[in-house]
């Protein structure tokens, strides 16, 4: 298990230690290790540091951030574009160089899951230009990854989830209007908790998934699927004959 908050790693530790019982603990290893995903030195060190247990079997790329002052394409400033492909594409792009390259050198078959979201498939209804980049590269790296290495037994998914109840997403979502935006699209009428998406990854992980690759698995509570709702004024109907009917 990797951050690159080392207090949080811990709290997450003790977290999994809680969930599995002792008698699990007892018979696994279970560590962790501060690394910042946007410098290759530091994704390439965690991959090294379990070739000792074999080598990597599934690698979960889930680091990313969605900055408060990620906005429009008027007002995101440079900073905050590079911070975010920095961490959310670089950082995905490093764990799956090096545990394909893991993979490969211990002819072992794995599976690799990259965190990316339903922006990456459709337009963001609040805005946050550098986020949804981020996302829609995501996918594609995964896509094209899962073509490249199929038939080496390597399989490469997307995890997009939707709006998550989450800290990230709360700091992000800071006004009422924007919480608005965001839950008048949700056919469940909640946002989704972590549990949801740690089932969804687990499964992805597992052997019960061992014909899926390549795929935006999507665990959105039906948002990408959902008739959107649009919030006024409306842009009105163009003027012309053919729209006689409807209106001018």
């Amino acid at each position: 298990m990797s951050d690159i908050n080392e207090d949080g790693l811990k709290k997450a530790i003790e977290q999994v230690k809680g969930a599995v019982g002792d008698k699990l603990v007892s018979a696994i290893k279970l560590e962790y290790k501060k690394a910042d995903v946007s410098k290759e030195t530091d994704v390439k060190a965690l991959v090294d540091h379990v070739e000792s247990w074999g080598g990597v079997d599934i690698m979960f790329n889930n680091a990313g951030i969605m900055h408060p002052k990620d906005d429009g394409a008027l007002n995101t400033e440079d900073s905050i574009w590079d911070l975010t492909q920095n961490i959310n594409v670089k950082g995905v792009f490093y764990g799956c160089k090096h545990a394909i390259a893991s993979l490969l050198a211990n002819k072992k078959k794995g599976s690799i899951i990259n965190t990316g979201s339903f922006v990456g498939l459709m337009g963001a209804a609040t805005p946050q230009i550098a986020y949804t980049a981020s996302k829609g590269a995501v996918l594609a790296i995964t896509r094209e990854l899962a073509v490249c290495y199929a038939q080496s037994g390597i399989r490469v998914n997307s995890l997009c989830p939707g709006p998550l109840n989450t800290p990230l997403l709360q700091a992000f979502l800071d006004t009422e209007e924007k919480k608005t935006r965001r839950t008048v699209h949700l056919p469940m009428g909640r946002f989704g908790e972590a549990i949801e998406q740690a089932k969804a990854a687990v499964f992805l992980a597992s052997d019960d998934a061992s014909y899926v690759t390549g795929q935006d698995f999507l665990v959105d509570g039906g948002l990408t699927r959902a008739y959107v709702t649009g919030l006024p004024p409306s842009t009105g109907v163009p003027a012309g004959p053919e729209n006689v009917l409807f209106g001018k």
